[in-house]
C-alpha cells in the first residue's frame, strides 16, 4: 500500500508540472522569444521606413520632372489638353506624396512602439539592468 501512495503521488506532481508548462509560456515566462520578436518587428520597421524614404525620394523626382514638363510645355504653346494632363499628373504625384509621408509617420509610430515593447521586455528579464 505504500508504494501505491508514492506513485500517486509522483502521478500527481507530473501532472501538476505538466499543466503548468503551457500557463508559464503564456504568462510571458520566456522572455528571450519575446525580445526576440520585438528586434525583429525592429529590423521589419526599420526596413519599411528606408522603403518609405525611397519612395519619397522617387515620388520627388516625378513631380519636379512633371513641373518641368508642364513648363516647357507651356513655353512651346502645348494644347490645353495637354497642358490638363500635365497639371493632373503634378496632382497625382502630390497625393502620392502625402501618402508617402503618412506611410512613414506611420512606420515611426510603430517603431516608437515596438521600442518600447523591447525595453519593458528586457527591464523583465533577470539580471538585466538599465
Amino acid at each position: 500500500m505504500k508504494g501505491r501512495h508514492w506513485i500517486t503521488l509522483g502521478s500527481l506532481a507530473l501532472t501538476l508540472v505538466a499543466a503548468q508548462l503551457p500557463a508559464l509560456a503564456q504568462s510571458g515566462d520566456t522572455k528571450g522569444g519575446e525580445v526576440r520578436e520585438d528586434r525583429r518587428d525592429l529590423r521589419q520597421d526599420n526596413r519599411d521606413i528606408r522603403e518609405d524614404r525611397r519612395d519619397i525620394r522617387g515620388d520627388r523626382r516625378d513631380l519636379q520632372g512633371d513641373r518641368r514638363e508642364l513648363q516647357q510645355d507651356v513655353r512651346s504653346g502645348a494644347s490645353p489638353g495637354q497642358i490638363r494632363q500635365d497639371r493632373r499628373d503634378i496632382h497625382q504625384d502630390r497625393r502620392d506624396l502625402r501618402k508617402d509621408h503618412r506611410d512613414l509617420s506611420h512606420d515611426r509610430q510603430d517603431r516608437r512602439g515596438d521600442r518600447r515593447d523591447l525595453r519593458h521586455d528586457m527591464a523583465g528579464r533577470k539580471g538585466h539592468s538599465r
